[in-house]
Formats: C-alpha cells, sequence, structure tokens
C-alpha cells in the first residue's frame, strides 16, 4: 500500500493508504484500527473476520457511480482478493472512547446521496459512513461534480474549533481529476490568522486539512471526485460557514 499524506502535514487521527491490485492479488489487514475500506475501481473477493463475503465492486471508476465499502472494528480482519485489477481506499483512525461498530459491507446502493449546490458550485455528495452509522470515530463520504470547471466545499466551512457552532475535527482529501491530465485548485485560509496558500491538486493526490476554510475548484473542462475523511475526539458533523459568502447558498 502508499501512503497520500505528504510530508509536512501531520495528521493526528487519520491515515490513508490506496493500493491498487492486479488479479488475484491481495489486500489483506490484520487487526489495530478502525477502518474503512472503499473499493475505488474494480472487484474483490471478500474474507471478513474469516467469512467469505463474496464479491464486491462494480464500478469502473470513482466517476462512474457509488462504491461498495467495508467498515472494520479495531478486533477485525479482512482480506481482499483483487477479480481483475482493483483498487481500493483504506482510512484508519485509532478507536476514541465511542464504541465501534460491527463488522460489514456497506453496499453502494445503501449510501445517500444528495445534491449540494447548483451551477458553477454544484455537486453530488455521498455519505459513505455518516455520524448516525454505528463507528469510534471515522465519517466518510465521497464528493463528486456534476459539472465541469466548478467549485466544492462552497460556501467555504471550517472544523478545526470548538463551540457550539463547530466541532473539531481533521480531515484528509483523496482527489481523482478527469481527464486525468488535468489539475484542481486547493484553497485554504484562515481568518483567525489571516493565514492563505493554494495548492495545485493532481489526480491520485492527497492533502491533511487541519485549520480553517479549504474550498476548491477544477480546471476549466475537468472533473472532480474527493474522498473526504473526518476524524476527532468528537463524532459529529457541526461545521461552521465563513459568514461573508453564506448568501451564496441563498441563491440556489
Amino acid at each position: 500500500m502508499t501512503s497520500l499524506i505528504r510530508s509536512g502535514e501531520q495528521t493526528k487521527y487519520i491515515s490513508l493508504d490506496v493500493t491498487a491490485a492486479q488479479p488475484g492479488e491481495s489486500v489483506a489487514l490484520g487487526p489495530g484500527a478502525e477502518r474503512l475500506v472503499v473499493i475505488l475501481s474494480g472487484r474483490a473477493s471478500l474474507t471478513l473476520d474469516g467469512r467469505d463475503c463474496g464479491a464486491l465492486g462494480a464500478r469502473a471508476d470513482v466517476f462512474e457511480g457509488a462504491g461498495d465499502a467495508v467498515y472494520l472494528p479495531p478486533s477485525s480482519t479482512a482480506v481482499l482478493v483483487a477479480d481483475g485489477a482493483c483498487a481500493v481506499a483504506v482510512a484508519a483512525t485509532p478507536a476514541g472512547s465511542r464504541q465501534p461498530g460491527e463488522a460489514r459491507i456497506i453496499p453502494a446502493a445503501t449510501q445517500p446521496e444528495v445534491v449540494v449546490g447548483s451551477g458553477s458550485w454544484g455537486r453530488r455528495v455521498r455519505t459513505v459512513l455518516g455520524p448516525d452509522d454505528a463507528a469510534s470515530r471515522l465519517i466518510v463520504g465521497e464528493t463528486v461534480h456534476t459539472g465541469t470547471g466548478t467549485w466544492s466545499s462552497f460556501p467555504p466551512h471550517r472544523h478545526d474549533r470548538e463551540s457550539a457552532d463547530e466541532a473539531r475535527l481533521e480531515e484528509v482529501y483523496y482527489y481523482r481529476v478527469h481527464p486525468a491530465d488535468g489539475f484542481a485548485v486547493q484553497v485554504r485560509y484562515d481568518t483567525d490568522t489571516v493565514a492563505e496558500d493554494l495548492h495545485i491538486v493532481h489526480d491520485g493526490d492527497a492533502a491533511a486539512i487541519t485549520s480553517g476554510f479549504h474550498p476548491l475548484v477544477a480546471a476549466p473542462g475537468h472533473g472532480l471526485w474527493y474522498l473526504w475523511i473526518l476524524a476527532g475526539e468528537e463524532r459529529v458533523m457541526r461545521v461552521y460557514v465563513d459568514p461573508r459568502y453564506r448568501w451564496v447558498s441563498q441563491q440556489q
């Protein structure tokens, strides 16, 4: 497996690994952490805690539709054997004080999906492991853009402070861009410290987001998909939207 969180982008809770397996190759996961395995493309046969669970996966790529996932509490093990070329992402975190859920398959067809925004900031947001699902820390989902050259995570929000309006959660993004030789731009800014920066995002990149607002935009003509992984001491989606841009949501 290849770790995608770059040097200098340290996370306290979240790790992310992605592997591409050729036909017959296996991905073995022992006990140790709370994990969510997301089938990015292809199919794989699953053995979960020693039980043969059959084949998972069907989508050709992340832009095609939802993908099957597998939730593993710290005590569980899994082996996935690629039926053809297959790619999987494994998000992991140490379990917290909240009781982990039971090991289970999360079929693509059961993952709630909503349309957020419209026009130049429209996208589909799919929840794979939501805050109301049984788990200790992890919250995981996918965002895929309905158009090209569009904005995401807009109006901008943050979730790195603790208040009635905001929960402190670190986040990791794993990006895919279509066509694959294109790019997107990740914007980060913090109104507390007045820090601002931009990062070029290429297909297959990942980034840790530990503070501030973090909208992003795809290059014109390009589609954007990203896996988002959240974890912290509190397992709740409570985000603070930049007041200067809340009016944008009222224009839908």
